[in-house]
């Protein structure tokens, strides 16, 4: 078998399927139960004989990986009737594993506990312990904030935050608040909603990665100084208008505003701690116009194809005033939910 013929192989594959024979052939027992659910639901014995054979048909050359995706997603719907009209539906899907998970998310409800404040440490390996902790998001924002402040960007950063934090710690610093600059970014009537008191349901992104409600904007102390960002429909951020203009400052907020987080696709980096990136490369003649400004966080600002003929790590590119992160087969992918996203759907 070929590579391209690996691809391909579908669900047929587990028309013979043996929990036996995969153990003998060293599959982990993970992979075993996620083929054995797939295998069930397409040979084993069902009262739903009708669907189940449509759904052979339907699910044929769809990639091993989604078919078992689609399965463990399917477990959270408790009704099995309910679970073959979904099911039907989604085997229609030809596309990316981002877009399956994206038409699942619509179509089957999913609660997810929210997470609850917790500190926890894990046994000593080769000296060193691991803590992870989850706690207030706009609390642990101005810790990395104060973090980061502290660090080179000559070095490593994961290293240089945990030996700032431990300064933090033992020197007993007390942790700042960061006070807010409030942007005009909503659609006007939610603006108004908010301003009148009745905005409390409307959720408002932050470029530090967190979200806050109209209430909260509007305890918060601002002070005499309102920035208001103008976004074109098409074109994006054009201008930002101020008492006092600094070119740099203003053009990184509004870099800030499209894309409050590193464009690269599942990067966790918020834009305040990003870098501000030319879509075409300096030195290809890119020039220093919002049209051609971004957020990247370091690393993604390293490996982002400048070259962009080369292909391997894909880059970043604007359709219609919206960034989107270009993949080396030319596939536009949207990655962050911006300005032109808040403002224009």
């Amino acid at each position: 078998m070929n590579f391209t013929t690996f691809l391909s192989a579908g669900v047929g594959v587990l028309a013979d399927f043996s929990r036996d024979a995969a153990l003998a052939a060293g599959l982990s027992t993970t992979r075993i139960r996620d083929l054995a659910r797939v295998h069930d639901v397409y040979y084993g014995p069902t009262q739903f004989t009708r669907k189940q054979a449509d759904a052979l048909v339907l699910a044929d050359g769809m990639p091993l990986d989604q078919l078992v995706h689609l399965e463990k997603k399917l477990a959270a719907v408790p009704s099995a009737a309910e679970r073959w009209r979904i099911r039907l539906e989604l085997l229609r899907h030809r596309g990316s594993f981002r877009a399956l998970s994206k038409r699942i998310a619509k179509l089957i409800d999913d609660p997810t506990p929210p997470p609850k404040p917790a500190c926890r440490f894990s046994r000593s390996r080769g000296g060193m312990r691991t803590m992870t902790m989850t706690y207030n998001e706009r609390d642990l924002a101005d810790l990395e904030h104060m973090l980061r402040a502290a660090i080179s960007d000559d070095e490593p950063a994961a290293a240089q935050l945990a030996d700032a934090l431990f300064r933090v710690l033992r020197d007993g610093s007390a942790l700042p608040r960061t006070t807010f600059r409030p942007m005009i970014l909503v659609p006007v009537h939610d603006y108004l909603r908010i301003m009148g008191g009745a905005g409390d349901d409307v959720q408002l992104m932050l470029t530090d990665g967190t979200t806050m409600t109209g209430a909260e904007f509007l305890q918060q102390e601002f002070g005499d100084v309102l920035e208001v960002a103008a976004f074109h429909p098409q074109d994006g951020a054009v201008n930002l208008y101020r008492g006092e203009r600094f070119a740099n400052a203003k053009q990184r907020t509004l870099s800030k505003l499209m894309s409050p987080g590193c464009a690269f696709p599942d990067c966790r980096h918020s834009a305040e701690t990003t870098q501000t990136h030319h879509m075409q490369a300096w030195k290809h003649g890119g020039m220093t116009n919002m049209d051609n400004l971004t957020e990247l966080c370091a690393y993604h600002n390293g490996v982002n194809d400048d070259d962009r003929w080369l292909g391997w790590r894909g880059h970043i590119d604007t359709r219609g005033g919206r960034i989107r992160w270009i993949a080396p087969n030319g596939a536009e992918v949207a990655t962050v939910t911006g300005a032109m996203e808040v403002l224009f759907g």
